[in-house]
């Protein structure tokens, strides 16, 4: 008797087929824009900055990562060939790995010149000093005017010196320093101060319970806070309650922790001091960019 063949075998060089072709045909796996090596601190693919200008930035990126350790790099691109400027550019950071392994002191400004696209992209230990938005700030204050005017170079010399003097400490956005009117009070300081004010009235002013010292000092706090505007004033008032609220009753269990304590140490006779403190087998490990940065256009 001849056995029917199975419809697994039937089938599996036309399945085999149709993933190769659908493979083939998959617009993101056959243009998919590979990275460039790394040559060198910078990778003018474009060929859009002259060999004067290539020299200089490399010669500020060796300094600054002699001072400091970190790795910073420029890449310029012709185009993106369609792919997502953000993945592309966290694909490069990662695949060139820039920065340090263990501090995660890497930054990538990549510019994509078809798309009119660029990117800041920051590595994990630089996010708390060149934050996402002072990445913007340089990216919408000194970048995108000098690249709007024509003038790729420029903008990049600029960028590149404001992302490491942000690094440094010493870069000061334009829009952060315009002075204020004298004399003028933000809605933040109005707030803050209202919420200090209302805490503090909430600790010294009352006696009474818990709930009517949080409710005194959120009154308080929204009588301040709402100069700025209605919303404000709600919110310092809500944040006073809380605050009050929490640290009240962390007090009242120490209240009563020290009650119980007391008793323990007379009824036992005596007393004892004893402290310390354990790492607790803590470490630190190797790095990597978490997608930190800004993107902008021109």
């Amino acid at each position: 008797m001849m056995r029917a063949p199975s419809l697994s075998r039937v089938w599996r060089v036309p399945a085999r087929l149709i993933v190769l072709f659908g493979l083939l045909l998959n617009p993101f796996l056959v243009s998919a824009l590979d990275v460039p090596p790394l040559t060198g601190r910078v990778v003018d693919l474009a060929r859009v900055l002259s060999i004067q200008d290539t020299e200089h930035l490399s010669d500020q990126l060796k300094a600054h990562e002699e001072k400091t350790g970190n790795q910073v790099a420029v890449l310029i691109l012709p185009s993106l060939e369609g792919e997502p400027l953000e993945a592309y550019s966290h694909r490069v950071a990662t695949t060139w790995k820039l920065g340090q392994k263990g501090t995660d002191n890497g930054v990538l400004l990549l510019v994509a010149l078809k798309e009119r696209k660029l990117r800041i992209e920051v590595g994990y230990g630089l996010e708390g000093t060149l934050t996402d938005l002072r990445s913007a700030r340089i990216i919408r204050n000194e970048i995108v005017p000098r690249f709007k005017a024509g003038d790729i170079p420029g903008g990049v010399r600029a960028g590149t010196e404001a992302i490491l003097n942000t690094i440094e400490g010493t870069y000061q956005a334009a829009d952060d320093a315009v002075p204020r009117p004298e004399g003028a009070t933000s809605a933040l300081q109005y707030v803050v101060i209202g919420i200090v004010v209302g805490f503090l009235a909430g600790l010294i002013l009352s006696q009474g319970l818990r709930r009517a010292r949080a409710l005194l000092g959120a009154v308080l706090s929204f009588m301040v806070a709402q100069a700025a505007s209605l919303v404000w004033g709600v919110a310092a008032a809500g944040v006073t309650a809380v605050l009050l609220w929490v640290v009240l009753s962390a007090a009242g269990g120490r209240q009563r922790r020290r009650r119980a304590d007391d008793w323990s140490w007379y009824s036992s006779g005596g007393g004892g001091w004893s402290g310390g403190s354990s790492d607790g087998g803590f470490s630190g490990g190797g790095g990597d960019f978490g997608g930190g940065g800004a993107s902008g256009d021109w």
